[in-house]
């Protein structure tokens, strides 16, 4: 019989807090009957809305937490003052002591990433963890990465998130062997700065098992699909996401107005309604919320703050997949890998040792 997953839930996490977590919670534990939940949060805020989901409070494990960290509090002031008291940190701590498999927070991006690296490490052979996005596609999806843990890279930092990039796709598509592309400002091997044309001789010329390096990517190839994953660093990725999130709104308003204009704009509508809400459905950010914390010792998915019950519901959906098909195992996999390649030299090299 398979095992149960164990998720551990930051019930004051987002812009709403528990009034998001518990009810999508409720929906995810449809989605995954044999899931069982960690939910750290204050019992006054929690207890009364658990109750109203007693499937969910059947399978659920509360903790009571006596602080809450803010969206606008900086991390090492979260740090300093959230540490072994806030349920953000007691989530963390639950995935490290093994009463979890992992975590899932709508709370501060900076917070959450200060207390994971410090609560549950980076994994040994990585030097900086990433978050990883699922991005919606003209093909389907693909993985972007880093999307805003750290800002810049060096060569060695730009492979490792094309390795645990893979990895993942591994995990959320099935694929064997992912397409990973750089991101860069142009596709011919001279353009781009020199850590990205460094990363794509080493990812080129390295032998990394369990990824296919397509070469460079620009930011049309983002939304095309080009490749399964595309890598980039923190600062560039992070910019892409939030312009993506800007421009879908802003088609979304333009089309609201279109349609709204004149008695004929109106009347087309209702015949192209079916049209209208695939594409809604499409661009729906609640289907696609959940960036994947890569390169700790312990999975952690971030929601999107602003979610709504549905969208923190997508996120435990991410976190059961990441469990259920064992991404840690993976990405380990993946890095061991690709130093026993073709050319292990080449691999473990850093920018200042390749010609």
């Amino acid at each position: 019989m398979t095992r149960k997953v164990s998720i551990a839930l930051d019930a004051m996490g987002g812009d709403i807090g528990p009034a998001v977590v518990i009810p999508g919670a409720a929906i995810a534990l449809e989605r995954h009957p044999d899931a069982l939940f960690v939910i750290h949060g204050h019992e006054a805020e929690c207890l009364p809305l658990l109750d109203k989901y007693p499937a969910l409070k059947a399978v659920t494990t509360f903790h009571h937490a006596d602080v809450a960290v803010k969206m606008d509090d900086k991390p090492s002031v979260a740090l300093r003052q959230g540490r072994w008291k806030s349920s953000m940190w007691r989530a963390l701590e639950a995935v490290k002591k093994g009463e979890a498999d992992v975590a899932v927070s709508a709370g501060n991006t900076g917070a959450l990433m200060a207390m994971a690296k410090f609560c549950l490490r980076t994994m040994a052979q990585v030097d900086r963890p990433a978050i990883a996005a699922i991005w919606p596609t003209l093909r389907g999806e693909s993985i972007v990465l880093d999307v805003g843990a750290t800002i810049g890279a060096d060569a060695r930092h730009l492979v490792d998130l094309a390795i645990m990039g893979s990895a993942m796709a591994r995990v959320v598509f099935g694929i064997e062997k992912p397409s990973v592309g750089l991101l860069n400002v142009g596709v011919e091997e001279i353009k781009g700065v020199e850590e990205v044309k460094t990363a794509g001789r080493m990812l080129r010329e390295g032998g990394f098992p369990h990824l296919a390096y397509e070469g460079f990517v620009e930011g049309d190839d983002i939304g095309k699909g080009t490749v399964d994953v595309v890598v980039t660093e923190g600062f560039a990725g992070n910019i892409a996401l939030k312009t993506a999130e800007g421009t879908a709104k802003q088609l979304a308003a333009y089309l609201r107005a279109a349609m709204s204009r004149t008695l004929m704009a109106k009347i087309g509508y209702l015949f192209a309604k079916g049209a209208f809400d695939a594409l809604r459905d499409k661009m729906d950010p609640r289907k696609v919320n959940g960036g994947v914390f890569l390169g700790l010792e312990g999975i952690v998915i971030k929601s999107h703050g602003g979610a709504d019950a549905t969208g923190f519901a997508t996120a435990i959906d991410i976190a059961y997949d990441m469990v259920r098909h064992d991404l840690m195992a993976k990405i380990r996999d993946s890095l061991e890998a690709s130093f026993r390649g073709p050319n292990p030299d080449v691999a473990a090299a850093g920018p200042e040792t390749l010609p």
